[in-house]
């Protein structure tokens, strides 16, 4: 199209209250209806990443909400992304590529207030191209200590004319007084762009909630855009809520029943910082397999699969599976021949030693020692998407990692090697493949003695687009489209009246 494709901010009383599946969901909702749509969040923070064609670095959640749109990724979709290290730091990611760490307090300081320009320009070439561009918030835009350098949320809304939707999680309960409290605590100027309310995660009948959005509208003179029923499964690539892995699956459902006669069990070393802990969503995603996350060595008896994941703190991941007993567990485990597969960080603890004097700046350290690997952290991050052969088949992935991983022996695989049954490569979302998850699995079925055999048809990118599709069903369904439709287009209604007191002076 030409000219300015239209916009809307999808903003939240609370973290975790469903900004990211809402925005996903109003993404593919409007590409079922023909519309050329993109995603935007001018901020992320995360540890769940992933790596667009051109090589950028932005957020998971990003990634999912281009996919419902049907498009490909790119940086402008999330220009800013901050990848925890610690309580009080963060690494800087700009346009796709790090460029320094920065403490909570030089952030906001400063730096944050400086990317706004950045921030609206990626927003307008978004809007130049697009029909609509359906951006998210971060938390709540009533964090008042934080709005005099926001970026993400009224500060955006505020700096691109954007009409504001607040999402309310009413499943954890106050939403009216969340609601209410979100809009009053704005200045006059961000309640103008405030144009109502979405609640999702409702349980039961709505006959009985209508009252008090009736009385929601008389106190706020703002009308709500749908009630969203709770649905199971549906937190697909969010930020860093380690429950979306918990709930264990890409589908609705329970877990499938085996094609086989065994069940096959995955435990996962939550290991701190963990990162793209979404790995797994497609081992889980497979009928029969059953995933859990766990953090003492007992938890590892009966599993058949150990996966030590990816973490933004390699050095910290593994003094901390040292202080737990689980690298001992995981020695047995190698000794015994019982399969371990290690990702990215998790390839790395399991080599012979890592020289980190750049995440960590622990110089160099002894790692677990089950694969002939040594690690040297550079000061670049390695930003790929690969593709290869494993088990006879077909592989894509993607790198995101600053150690550089010298292999001195074993059996390749991947990037990385295998040595008897522990496995370690630096490529996130290899399982996706669905050919070579399958080859995979029967490797470790055999090893563990299982009678497990993987499902001939299981679609990981079709469950993905069944999810999503159950996304855009719930907007469709349930919320006021052709009113949605109209923020979108023409922006906040005129006339939105003030609740005191407002934002503090």
């Amino acid at each position: 199209m030409s000219g300015r494709g239209g916009g809307l901010l999808v903003a939240g009383t609370t973290s975790d209250a469903g900004k990211s599946v809402v925005t996903a969901g109003i993404c593919r909702w409007l590409a079922r209806q023909g519309v050329a749509v993109a995603p935007f969040k001018a901020q992320n923070m995360s540890l769940n990443s992933f790596v667009t064609r051109e090589g950028a670095e932005i957020g998971r959640a990003q990634a999912m909400q281009a996919q419902a749109c049907r498009i490909e990724p790119t940086a402008l979709m999330n220009p800013v992304l901050l990848k925890p290290g610690g309580d009080r730091s963060s690494q800087v990611v700009l346009l796709g590529q790090a460029v320094g760490e920065l403490s909570a307090r030089g952030y906001h300081d400063g730096r944050q207030q400086r990317l706004l320009g950045t921030v609206l320009d990626c927003l307008e070439q978004l809007r130049s191209t697009y029909d609509a561009v359906i951006c998210e918030g971060a938390g709540s835009p009533a964090e008042i200590n934080l709005r005099r350098t926001d970026i993400v949320n009224m500060g955006l809304a505020r700096g691109a004319r954007l009409p504001v939707l607040v999402v309310g999680d009413i499943d954890r309960g106050g939403v009216f007084a969340s609601f209410f409290g979100t809009v009053a605590l704005l200045s006059r100027e961000d309640q103008e762009l405030v144009a109502g309310f979405l609640v999702n995660k409702f349980r039961g009948d709505v006959s009985l909630l209508e009252p008090g959005l009736d009385m929601l509208r008389g106190l706020t003179g703002r009308r709500t855009y749908g009630v969203l029923p709770f649905r199971h499964g549906l937190g697909i690539d969010e930020e860093d809520g380690l429950r979306v892995s918990l709930r264990g699956a890409v589908r609705e459902s329970a877990v499938a029943a085996p094609a086989g006669a065994d069940v096959l069990r995955v435990a996962v070393c939550a290991v701190p910082l963990m990162s793209n802990f979404t790995d797994v969503d497609a081992l889980a995603a497979e009928p029969g397999v059953v995933v859990r996350f766990v953090d003492r060595p007992e938890e590892l008896a009966d599993a058949d699969l150990v996966v030590v994941p990816g973490t933004r703190g390699t050095v910290r991941a593994l003094r901390w599976l040292r202080e737990r007993g689980l690298a001992g567990a995981l020695r047995l485990r190698a000794a015994e021949g019982r399969p371990v597969l290690g990702i990215c960080g998790g390839f790395q603890i399991l080599g012979e030693h890592i020289e980190d004097d750049v995440e960590s700046r622990a110089g160099r350290v002894d790692a677990l020692g089950l694969l002939p690997v040594r690690v040297r952290f550079a000061p670049e991050k390695t930003l790929a998407r690969p593709a290869g052969e494993a088990l006879g088949e077909r592989v894509e992935g993607y790198e995101i990692h600053h150690g550089v991983a010298e292999v001195t022996g074993g059996d390749p695989f991947l990037d990385g090697c295998r040595a008897g049954q522990v496995w370690g490569t630096h490529w996130h979302g290899s399982l996706e493949s669905d050919g070579f998850r399958r080859a995979f699995l029967r490797e470790v079925a055999a090893a563990a003695g299982r009678r497990f055999v993987p499902a001939a048809d299981t679609s990981f990118a079709a469950l993905r687009e069944e999810q999503l599709d159950r996304l855009g069903d719930l907007i469709e369904q349930h919320a006021d489209t052709d009113a949605l439709w109209r923020l979108v287009e023409s922006g906040a209604p005129d006339g939105l009246p003030f609740l005191a007191p407002g934002a503090p002076a």
